[in-house]
């Protein structure tokens, strides 16, 4: 089997496998869907998806329409912890890479800069008109290489903040920085419990309609249209990749959750804090003291005490004490 697609359990993404003979026999059109959803790594001589599950539908859809066989899958699934994990060493090894190309782009620009640095302080070189000799000549075509170098230097620094920003997100990421942060874990928790919610929903939806199709009846969906072309084996197929996604959301749940209490808990919740009550709250500036408006089950709505009118609303994770109680 030499043109074969595989799904890396390990790394979550499509793998497709080529021939290089049948490779460049494909169509332009082949060779860019291919190019928009794969990339090519040299490491496994195979094009890897650019999205991982629970994303394949498309990179999927390309490889069977370029005929390639389903050889199923390969590795073992990772617990999500685990895929944080190597999340991090990623991270970690891609802010090498990054810091690394800022430097040199760094060094790159100072280097083109220099001959003009140089000539810093010579009026005559910077004044002097374009003559029309062989010496002239030569003269203005140097300082003009000088300039177009200087330009060039610009656009290497601006690479370098570039290269620079990538490795600070990467350094965040490696860190488990947002790990650190009760609000973020929270909101990826209530993430997770959404869609455990919607999962168990179709689930159920796509169970009643094997029940219907078993009784040798067509099912029908909520708005009456009947469903001629679900079969038992395609709903098994979606109720697999269905309970797939649900035990990777659960163990994001319990990850997240984890990291809650390893950072100490959310000491308040709609039951300790009240109407009227005056907090201090983490923003992205900083702090901040408000005072409640409202509340709900997951967040405050609040007014700034020093900004009149001024307000917003915060998740209960992000409350750091009460101030003054109503």
């Amino acid at each position: 089997m030499s043109n074969y697609y595989i799904r890396n359990m390990e790394t979550g993404k499509l793998e497709l496998h080529f021939d290089k003979a049948d490779y460049m026999a494909l169509s332009d059109d082949q060779k860019a869907k291919i190019r928009s959803n794969f990339l090519f790594s040299r490491g496994t001589g195979a094009w890897i998806s650019r999205c991982k599950f629970p994303n394949l539908y498309r990179p999927e859809c390309v490889a069977k329409e370029l005929g390639l066989e389903d050889a199923g899958r390969e590795g073992e699934t990772l617990t999500f912890e685990q895929q944080m994990d190597r999340k991090m060493e990623k991270a970690e090894r891609r802010a090498e890479r990054m810091e690394y190309k800022s430097d040199k782009a760094h060094e790159k620009g100072v280097q083109l800069q220099k001959p003009i640095n140089d000539m810093h302080g010579d009026i005559s070189f910077f004044t002097q008109p374009n003559i029309n000799s062989s010496a002239g000549r030569a003269f203005t075509n140097r300082r003009n290489r000088m300039w177009d170098a200087w330009e060039r230097g610009f656009e290497e620094f601006k690479k370098s903040d570039y290269y620079a920003e990538c490795a600070e997100k990467a350094r965040r990421t490696a860190s488990g920085k947002d790990q650190k942060d009760k609000a973020f874990c929270q909101r990826r928790i209530d993430e997770a419990e959404a869609s455990i919610r919607g999962l168990k929903r179709s689930i159920k939806e796509y169970e009643g309609y094997k029940k219907v199709i078993e009784n040798g009846e067509i099912p029908k969906d909520k708005f009456g249209w009947e469903l001629k072309n679900l079969t038992s084996e395609k709903i098994d197929s979606e109720l697999d990749r269905w309970y797939e996604i649900m035990e990777n959301e659960i163990g994001k749940s319990v990850y997240y959750h984890e990291c809650i209490e390893a950072l100490g808990g959310i000491a308040f919740n709609k039951d300790n804090i009240k109407k009227g009550d005056v907090l201090k709250i983490k923003r992205w500036r900083g702090t901040q003291i408000v005072k409640v408006l409202g509340k709900g089950s997951k967040n405050i709505s609040f007014a700034d005490v020093d900004e009149k009118g001024w307000g917003g609303k915060c998740p209960y994770a992000d409350i750091i004490e009460v101030v003054k109680s109503a």
